[in-house]
Parts: structure tokens; C-alpha cells; sequence
């Protein structure tokens, strides 16, 4: 069996879009009516949104390869590094300053052509804290670079990548290919999905290769659509992680790439979608807190503030009790009272009865 880069025709991808030209059209529509809303919004409701939805990128990127950062970690690492709250301390974790800086690098300068210094920039950001890996240059290792799952001895290889010393020279290629394609490719979403495939096959680093990957779709995408993109392409992929990397190795296989474009259509239309809802949920939780303002004390603010973090979706499991003395720092008793006083002014309702009680935000 051989792998696409391994063929004749490779890298000549081949694709047919006939099957998914609605779904082109509607991400179109979607695009423009996203930019009309964020056009009424304010300054600060717009820094909202698109803080929430790179949070979002940062958490979910790192999720899908099995790493999981602190939300709030992250929150504070990306507006501290925008300026908008200097003063917050800088996070123990090495890996979350490194994310942050990689997501406001992305979108800062995405009408830049790519180059390797920026690839290597990016790593280096991303691999902050990583001992035992070369960082911010090429693989070069001599064992072959390889995709496998299972226990030792029993390890299936669902890829394996081109050799390192051919890394080089087949980088060189990707990054002249990414910069033309800009001016022949004219749909953002089938130049995106190639980036994304071309650069994951090379597979040039020694680690971080799938978030960088998925940085190279969202350069790709903001530059075909003139502005940075408004939605979490991750958050997307890692709702069905399988499905992602079932449709990257089916993709690997051939360089007709049909299959795969379908995937990745569908995957940045969802994602898009999620981010009109999150867009729409920065809108009313502006209006609930213009409503509420005056009634809310504290800690019933600072626990508030913590759930609505969490964006449309909500706040996993529901407010309670327990969580309310974690988050407030304050006694069973005061917590108590204050989310009687919460349901009394329909700033939440509560939901179950008894110890099981939970309460959510009223929007």
C-alpha cells in the first residue's frame, strides 16, 4: 500500500465540488450576515466575541491531541497579551502562554505570506515548556515519522509520513504552493481543506503537527476571505475526533480528494454556525447585564461572570450549591441565600428539586 506522497501524481490533488456547491453558497450568506451583526456591535462586544471564539480555537486545538488547559488560564493569557488586562498574572503552564500567543500571532498577521520563519515561530510558541523534541525547525530524525495507535507490540501504523531528509525540499514546495494558491484557488474552504491536507502528510515537525496544521487552515481561510475568521474551526473537529482523523487517513491514501473536501465543507460550515451562536449569546449577555447590574452583589457577579464564560453552550452541569461556595469563597449558608436571591430576580432558574437542585442563567 502506498501513501499519496508516495505517488506519481502527488502533490496534484484532484477533487470534484459539484456535491457540496450549496453548502459553498451558504457559507458565503453565513459570512456576510456574521459580519453585518458584528458591525452593530460595540467595541467592546465585538472584543468579546472574538476573544471567546479564539479561546475556544486555543482549548479545543490542544484538546484533540489530549491536552486539556484551563479555560480561565487561557481567557487571561489572551487579554492579557492584547492589552486589555495587563495586570493579570502570567499562567504557571507554559503551554497556555504558548497557545495564546500562537492564536493572536494567527490572526495579527494573516494577510502575511507564509514563510518557514513564521512556521518555525509558531512551533517555538506552541512547544513553550516541551523538553526531549527539536523545537521551531524541521524533523530530523531517521526512524521513520509515523501515525500509530495500540499496545506495544500490537501497534497499528495508520501513516507514515515522507522521510526527513526529503522534509526540506517538500516544505519548500508547500509554502511556494500556499502562497500561489492564494490568486488560484478562489474558494476559501477547498484552499483551506488542501493546506490542511498537504501540510499534515508532510508532517514536517517532531511534534505539534496537527495544530499547526489547523493554523495553516485558518491562515488559509482568513486570507481567502480578507479578514480573520470568526469561528472555532477546532471546536468543530473535536466534536467527532474520530470522524477527522477517519477522513484524513482515507485522504492520505490517494490524491483524489473528494472525500475529504466533503469532510472538511461541512466541518468549517458547523463551526460557523456554533459561532453565530456564540456571536448571538455575546448580544444578550450584554442585555442581561445592562438589566441586571444594580441587583447583583459581589459574588453573585464574579459567580455569574464565571458561567457566562463558558458561552452559549452553557455551564456544564448546572450552578449548585457547592460550586457556588467554591467559586464565591464564601459559606454554605451565604451561598444559600444568594441563589435564592438569584431566582427571586430571574436572574437564574433552578432546575430538579431537593439536593439535586441546579440552576442556570435566564437569558
Amino acid at each position: 500500500m502506498k501513501y499519496n506522497w508516495q505517488l506519481k501524481d502527488w502533490p496534484n490533488f484532484q477533487y470534484e465540488t459539484d456535491g457540496i456547491e450549496d453548502l459553498l453558497y451558504d457559507f458565503a450568506q453565513r459570512t456576510g450576515r456574521i459580519s453585518g451583526v458584528l458591525d452593530g456591535f460595540s467595541e467592546s462586544e465585538k472584543s468579546d466575541a472574538m476573544i471567546n471564539l479564539m479561546v475556544s480555537e486555543a482549548i479545543k486545538t490542544s484538546e484533540i491531541e489530549g491536552e486539556y488547559l484551563s479555560r480561565k488560564d487561557v481567557m487571561s493569557s489572551i487579554r492579557r497579551n492584547l492589552g486589555l488586562n495587563p495586570q493579570l498574572p502570567v499562567s504557571k503552564d507554559k503551554r497556555v502562554e504558548g497557545v495564546a500567543e500562537l492564536m493572536l500571532a494567527i490572526r495579527k498577521h494573516f494577510k502575511a505570506p507564509l514563510t518557514k520563519k513564521i512556521l518555525f515561530d509558531w512551533h517555538i510558541m506552541l512547544m513553550k515548556g516541551s523538553k526531549g523534541i527539536q523545537i521551531g525547525q524541521w524533523r530530523s530524525h531517521e526512524e521513520p515519522m509515523q501515525i500509530v495507535s495500540g499496545a506495544i507490540g500490537r501497534e497499528i501504523v495508520h501513516f507514515e509520513a515522507p522521510p526527513s531528509n526529503s522534509v526540506s525540499s517538500e516544505m519548500g514546495k508547500f509554502i511556494a504552493w500556499f502562497n500561489e494558491s492564494q490568486n488560484s484557488i478562489k474558494k476559501p474552504i477547498i484552499r483551506s481543506a488542501i493546506a490542511h491536507l498537504y501540510f499534515e502528510t508532510i508532517h514536517p515537525f517532531e511534534d505539534g503537527n496537527g495544530r499547526i496544521g489547523r493554523a495553516i487552515a485558518e491562515k488559509a481561510l482568513s486570507q481567502s476571505m480578507g479578514r480573520t475568521v470568526l469561528f472555532s474551526l477546532s471546536k468543530s473537529i473535536e466534536s467527532n475526533k474520530n470522524k477527522y482523523y477517519d477522513a484524513l487517513k482515507v485522504a492520505q491514501r490517494s490524491n483524489e480528494i473528494t472525500d475529504w473536501i466533503n469532510y472538511f465543507v461541512k466541518t468549517v460550515l458547523d463551526a460557523q454556525i456554533d459561532a453565530e451562536q456564540e456571536i448571538e449569546f455575546t448580544l444578550k449577555k450584554t442585555k442581561f447585564f445592562d438589566k441586571h447590574k444594580n441587583e447583583l452583589n459581589e459574588r453573585q457577579q464574579k459567580v455569574v461572570r464565571r458561567m457566562l464564560d463558558e458561552g452559549h453552550q452553557g455551564f456544564e452541569g448546572g450552578m449548585n450549591a457547592r460550586k457556588y461556595v467554591s467559586i464565591a469563597s464564601t459559606s454554605k449558608a451565604t451561598a444559600t441565600r444568594d441563589l435564592k436571591d438569584l431566582v427571586a430576580n430571574r436572574v437564574f432558574k433552578s432546575i430538579g428539586g431537593g439536593r439535586s437542585t441546579r440552576y442556570e442563567i435566564d437569558l
